[in-house]
């Protein structure tokens, strides 16, 4: 387990924003901040944290775990689909080509879960039993595996102040946001890829329950893998050990992810709306522990920082190299 004393040391170097001039074209998202210079996007994963469409706070190391374990999913799933990675050049920077974003995020679900309004069971207990276009039938319950993966696309927000909204098949084709041959490509790629991540976290004791796909076309009008995968941040992961035992009594999962602080989010009555209450740093704490778990018994690789200098720092070291 992660040393908590050592983390909580770092919260006050926790990444919020990084600014080095000769870089390019600046600008960001709810937890990224991004260069583009000679075709080359430079990415740039903080430790803002968000949920409900809103950054909710810092968690010190989250940049760097969800940067690095992007880079092993991007070259275990290669063969699968290609990817905009290009290299890292610091744990929380990755190098990768410019592309056409695709609009649509795809995200693929393996049981009924969540809480927040684009998720199944928040529409589902709401009483909706067609939910993305798809029929459920009754008498489901919370976390329950379903007999089949399903695909529920939302739109793709844009800047840091943007709402995902849930989208059905039938709409991305009637709005012309993909095309009738790219969208059944991209069903099959997104499936294959749910199943790889299953299987891979599976043997490493975990469960992943529903994850998020962001796509875009490459110069030649390729259908390639962007943004991040099968990451604590836009993935559900849970213990694979537990599952059944909680499953059985109807207790919340032991999670290894952002729904870790959504429940505690809407535990104090916070669901996106209004001013949201401060994340105490027992949960500040326990999020980067997890985040760094996840890390290390995916890629079976330690999670380590240099103490010798501060997070931004080393940050803003590497990308001068690049200016």
């Amino acid at each position: 387990m992660i040393d908590k004393k050592i983390i909580k040391n770092q919260i006050k170097d926790a990444i919020d924003k990084i600014l080095v001039k000769g870089l390019g074209k600046r600008a960001n998202g709810k937890v990224r901040d991004w260069f583009v210079k000679d075709n080359l996007r430079i990415l740039i994963s903080t430790d803002r944290i968000s949920a409900f469409d809103k950054v909710l706070g810092l968690v010190p190391n989250r940049g760097a775990v969800l940067n690095k374990l992007s880079e092993f999913w991007f070259e275990a799933t290669r063969d699968i689909v290609q990817n905009h990675m290009i290299g890292t050049i610091d744990p929380n920077v990755m190098l990768v080509s410019q592309c056409a974003t695709i609009p649509v995020e795809v995200v693929v679900r393996g049981y009924i879960t969540g809480v927040t309004d684009t998720s199944l069971w928040k529409q589902y207990s709401d009483g909706k039993r067609t939910i993305y276009g798809i029929k459920f039938p009754d008498n489901l319950k919370k976390n329950q595996k379903l007999k089949k993966f399903v695909i529920t696309p939302t739109t793709r927000a844009t800047g840091p102040n943007g709402h995902d909204e849930p989208i059905t098949k039938a709409e991305i084709i009637s709005k012309k946001l993909v095309t009738v041959t790219n969208w059944a490509k991209i069903e099959k790629i997104a499936l294959s890829l749910f199943q790889r991540g299953t299987d891979i976290y599976s043997k490493k004791g975990f469960i992943l329950a529903d994850t998020k796909y962001e796509f875009g076309l490459d110069h030649r009008g390729k259908i390639i893998l962007i943004d991040e995968v099968h990451t604590p941040d836009s993935s559900r992961i849970w213990q694979k050990a537990s599952y059944a035992k909680r499953f059985k009594n109807g207790e919340e999962m032991e999670n290894f992810d952002k729904e870790t602080m959504r429940l505690w989010f809407v535990s104090q009555g916070y669901h996106g709306r209004g001013k949201a209450p401060k994340m105490p740093e027992d949960l500040v704490v326990e999020l980067s522990q997890k985040y760094q778990e996840v890390y290390e018994k995916v890629t079976g690789v330690k999670f380590t920082t240099d103490p010798t200098i501060k997070p931004k720092e080393r940050i803003v070291q590497n990308l001068v190299k690049l200016t």
